[in-house]
């Protein structure tokens, strides 16, 4: 059992490294346009299905609390948490209508879209996403094994290098920390 432990954490260590040399510029880059977004009075839409509804909210929590330091909050809504909404809108439009509804509701122009889908397939993500550019938004997604059809459809793309669900959740929600400190950093000026 040990074996198992140290190949999961190892295998886990290697696909994050990946990805980050792969994406540690367009990280840097989508966290100057999220910190532009909130500072210019913007939110952030992120949304997902199964373990990356959980990683949306997660994110969401952390800029709508804090992630490391004292600030504003900043305004951040997971499309996955209103059960409310979820039953209205998957009754009365179908599962596939579930994200691209509350995108239209909630998105505006200036506002950002981040899908979560670690096959890049996920047909209410895709619709949301396409909803998002209709609506002005700036899209991003985090996928990954080829990115899928999601990958081709926003202006920026995460594509973790696995096919492994477990490991493409894990490096997403490093991406996903990274990125609040990123912002933080950006927003409050670096700490020593």
């Amino acid at each position: 059992m040990q074996t198992v432990v140290l190949t999961a954490f190892a295998e886990s260590a290697r696909v994050k490294q990946q990805f980050s040399r792969e994406h540690a510029d367009r990280i840097v880059q989508v966290a100057i346009v999220l910190a532009k977004a909130f500072n210019d009075g913007n939110k952030v839409l992120l949304f997902g299905n199964g373990g990356s509804s959980t990683d949306a909210a997660h994110i969401a929590a952390e800029f709508v609390g804090r992630y490391k330091r004292e600030r504003v909050p900043l305004p951040a809504i997971a499309l996955a948490t209103d059960i409310a909404a979820i039953t209205c809108i998957a009754n009365d439009y179908g599962y596939e209508e579930l994200f691209a509804r509350q995108v239209r509701a909630h998105g505006k122009a200036g506002d950002i879209a981040i899908g979560i889908s670690t096959s890049g397939n996920s047909p209410n993500v895709l619709k949301g996403i396409t909803a998002a550019r209709e609506c002005g938004l700036t899209t991003v997604a985090w996928t990954g094994a080829s990115g899928g059809t999601l990958a081709g459809l926003v202006d920026y793309p995460f594509i973790v290098p696995s096919t492994v669900t477990s490991r493409i959740q894990e490096s997403h929600i490093t991406l996903g920390h990274v990125l609040c400190e990123l912002v933080e950093d950006h927003l409050l000026g670096k700490t020593s």
